[in-house]
Order: C-alpha cells, then sequence, then structure tokens
C-alpha cells in the first residue's frame, strides 16, 4: 500500500506544514480538487512550499503581501511535471477547504483530503498531472472509505472556483 499508517504517502516528497491539526473521529470519505500557482500563473517555484509552511516572504511578489499572513495547507500537491508533494499526513486535518460543506455537512477539513494542482483556472493541466491524480485517487480510496471526489468550486460555490473550467471531470473517477 502506498500510504502507510500514519498517512504519509511512500513515493511523496514530505514537506511538514504546521498548518494542520487533529481529525475528529471521523473517517476520511471526500476528496476535494484544488488549482494553486504562486505568483498567479507561474510554475515551479517554491511560493507554494512557503506559503503551506509560513514562510512565503511578503516582499518576493506584489501578491505575497496580500496573502503572506494566511495559514493554509492541502495534504498533496501535484507539480506540472506529476511530481507528488506530501504537506500533512492524511490522518491530519488540513486547512484546504476553508467554510465548506459537502452534501449537507459542514467541514468539510473534518473529513476530506485535499490535493493541490498546480495550476489555474485559465489554463489546461498536464498529462503528467491527470495520470499523477488518478493514481492518488485510486490510492486513496484503497486507504479510506472515499465516497466522492469534489472540486473546491463543489464545496464553497459563489466563494472558490478551483479547479477551474479547464479540469477535465471526464479524466478521473468520481
Amino acid at each position: 500500500m502506498m500510504i502507510d499508517r500514519a498517512g504519509l504517502h511512500r513515493q511523496a516528497q514530505f514537506i511538514a506544514s504546521p498548518n494542520c491539526d487533529e481529525r475528529p473521529d471521523t473517517p476520511v470519505s471526500l476528496i476535494v480538487i484544488h488549482n494553486i500557482s504562486l505568483p498567479p500563473g507561474q510554475y515551479g517555484g517554491n511560493g507554494i512550499i512557503e506559503l503551506f509552511t509560513n514562510q512565503l516572504e511578503p516582499d518576493a511578489h506584489p501578491y505575497y503581501a496580500e496573502i503572506h499572513q494566511l495559514r493554509v495547507s492541502s495534504h498533496f500537491l501535484i507539480r506540472r511535471d506529476g511530481s507528488l508533494l506530501q504537506f500533512v499526513p492524511c490522518r491530519q486535518r488540513a486547512w484546504h477547504a476553508g467554510a465548506s460543506n459537502w452534501q449537507g455537512r459542514e467541514r468539510c477539513n473534518d473529513f476530506s483530503v485535499g490535493i493541490e494542482l498546480e495550476g489555474s483556472d485559465h489554463e489546461p493541466f498536464e498529462e503528467a498531472q491527470y495520470i499523477r491524480l488518478q493514481q492518488l485517487i485510486a490510492e486513496l480510496k484503497s486507504a479510506y472509505p472515499i465516497t466522492a471526489v469534489a472540486g473546491h468550486s463543489d464545496i464553497a460555490p459563489g466563494r472558490k472556483t478551483d479547479p477551474g473550467p479547464c479540469f477535465d471531470w471526464s479524466r478521473i473517477d468520481r
């Protein structure tokens, strides 16, 4: 199994985020897909890592001055080349969903795993990302009683738009 008892993926580069806490006693049943790029529309840098580890320098980019104080994270990040990073063990609650609701259940962070795709609402995702995402979804479904895969826009409509209109939902098993 690729995900161990602690909720760590054996093939992911683990970079611990402090932006997490213990889950309530509820099973993980939802996967939430997001997109992120820092600076916006730019790929391959360390901005996402710095944001999720509270090390984002507000002077490094004008946008960073607006967001450097955020305390957010995700369980996983899939880079444009398909490489996999993990910031929070799946057994812990990452702070990725914010105010959210899925099928009448509030606080989606309590029962979900967050997966960030390096990208934006305005640009297609890479083949390597879809391949890695499909593998990760299958691995998570093997490890946890996952019943649904949703976008951030599905759990926070009107507030969030990701993974965006360029994300091809037909490429993954929901």
